[in-house]
């Protein structure tokens, strides 16, 4: 069989730029945690700019929140412990440098590009307060994430997860996240502009320009629809919002507090006392039992959230492209490495694929390596120079990048999974179970009937073995409910604000 570069054509003999990068899609042949070679194996195209722009954008504005949501949890449940922006900035800049480097642009730039980014676990944010409250210790929790995680990759659970989950459930959790995240990052934009004033006084409210800023994205983002362009959407919908925020007179409200250099790279620093970094020290036996349901509930959201990623693959990628969709298993594996090595050297992210990279990336029809090494590079820039942390964590700024880049395809991919009415059923039950529930359970719950010919395709269920109608269906069920209830998240007011 040929190799990439011996097939590889250049753009000019395809009649269009659509059917070069199909092309470039159906040659790749990544090779698995072998060295993976710019023109022998993978080429850069412009392209890359976009999923690497939007990748960065989504996640300082994760990291920042994941942060800023620990210390605020650590201060208020330990006595002593007093945690503000400047640590949530420094250690955002930490989890920015050293697994971008070994995790974003060594393991899938050139090891392994069928292993989606290292990124940020989004529905995880809104429980990180419970979990610091709960007496959970921030390394406890990374340890037994990746413990976790590596068992069900090498069990190849993942994969197996994802084979059980038929477009109908799919595309239910796909609405439902879409939905309620997009209306969470609307809120917070209405939030922010109605918080500015016309003045440093107390002078008028400047209310209007969160919906100025909403109107002419939807307006920016139809065209870019219209035009096959949706790609482009986070770096030029991003970029609007801030000079209508700007134009409009928001400008105040942009601080630049954030100074180029490099932030503390010493674990010591980090972990080793109770009077800097983290303030903590080492965790002990009751920090790991404190950490344990909050664990197995982020390792068992990994798959319909790695699942929603490879979506995207599939829709907008050409057939016979299969070699380039990103592997499940293999995804799992780098996500428990990185979280453990991420929070060891001083981090706190809780870790997941990467949505706000794979999803423009799959839209731009390009695959995981080229993109990888210029978002890990961007992402280490912005590190070490800081201030562009300032621009991106900006409220029009941040929110504008996750709707258009994440919450509204995730919407559109939805949609157009359940086209049949056996799929419409599944995914209405799974709305529905989300609603009442969430995400994750609504997931394990509308496998299981789904799975069992109860809702959806029944002639799918007749194909499936008791194994996989059965057994591991209710093992799921069972692993989500318990850790749920050991975590007193079983209500439907769970936020998702964000998936990346």
């Amino acid at each position: 069989m040929k190799s990439y570069k011996e097939q590889h054509r250049p753009a000019s003999d395809f009649k269009n730029r659509s059917a070069y990068l199909d092309h470039e899609l159906q040659i790749m042949r990544p090779r698995r945690w072998k060295l993976n070679l710019p023109g022998r194996d993978f080429r850069f195209e412009w392209e890359d700019l976009v999923p690497a722009l939007a990748g960065t954008i989504g996640i300082i504005a994760m990291y920042s929140s994941v942060m800023m949501a620990w210390a605020i949890g650590l201060t208020e449940a330990h006595e002593g412990v007093t945690l503000g922006k400047e640590f949530a900035i420094e250690v955002s800049r930490v989890e920015m440098l050293i697994p971008a480097l070994l995790f974003v642009i060594l393991a899938s730039g050139f090891f392994n590009p069928r292993a989606n980014l290292a990124g940020n676990h989004g529905p995880m944010i809104p429980l990180i307060a419970s979990i610091a409250l709960a007496g959970a210790h921030p390394l406890a929790l990374a340890l037994l994430i990746g413990v976790f995680g590596l068992l069900l990759s090498v069990l190849k659970g993942g994969s197996r997860l994802v084979d059980l989950t038929s477009k109908g459930v799919a595309g239910g959790l796909l609405i439902f996240l879409g939905f309620t995240g997009g209306m969470g990052q609307i809120k917070t934009i209405q939030t922010w502009s109605m918080g500015l004033k016309t003045s440093t006084d107390t002078a008028g409210f400047m209310g209007y320009l969160g919906l100025v800023i909403l109107v002419v994205t939807v307006l920016l983002y139809s065209v870019l629809a219209r035009l096959d362009k949706r790609w482009l959407a986070i770096p030029i919908c991003a970029l609007v919002a801030l000079a209508i925020a700007l134009l409009g007179g928001a400008g105040f409200d942009l601080q630049f507090t954030t100074e180029m250099g490099l932030p503390n790279l010493n674990p010591v620093y980090w972990w080793g006392s109770t009077d800097q970094g983290w303030m903590l020290g080492l965790p002990n036996a009751q920090h790991f039992i404190a950490s344990l349901p909050f664990a197995i509930l982020a390792v068992a959201m990994w798959s319909p959230d790695f699942l929603g990623h490879r979506i995207f693959q599939e829709m907008n990628y050409p057939k016979k492209s299969e070699r380039v969709l990103m592997d499940v298993d293999d995804t799992m594996t780098m996500c428990s490495f990185r979280q453990m090595v991420g929070t060891a050297v001083g981090g706190g992210n809780i870790t997941s694929s990467w949505g706000t990279y794979m999803i423009p990336a799959a839209i731009a029809k390009r695959p995981i390596p080229a993109g990888a090494i210029l978002l890990g590079l961007l992402v280490m820039g912005v590190a070490i120079v800081g201030s562009p942390m300032d621009i991106a964590v900006w409220p029009p700024v941040r929110c504008i990048a996750l709707l258009v880049g994440v919450f509204l395809p995730m919407i559109e991919a939805g949609v157009q999974m359940v086209k049949r009415s056996a799929c419409a059923q599944a995914a209405g039950v799974c709305i529905f179970m989300a609603m009442v529930t969430n995400p994750v359970l609504a997931w394990a719950f509308a496998m299981f009937l789904d799975n069992n010919g109860l809702i959806g395709d029944k002639e799918r269920a007749r194909k499936l073995s008791k194994l996989d109608r059965l057994v591991i269906p209710i093992g799921i069920v069972g692993v989500c409910l318990a850790a749920i209830l050991a975590v007193g998240m079983f209500k439907g007011s769970y936020g998702i604000q964000s998936l990346l």
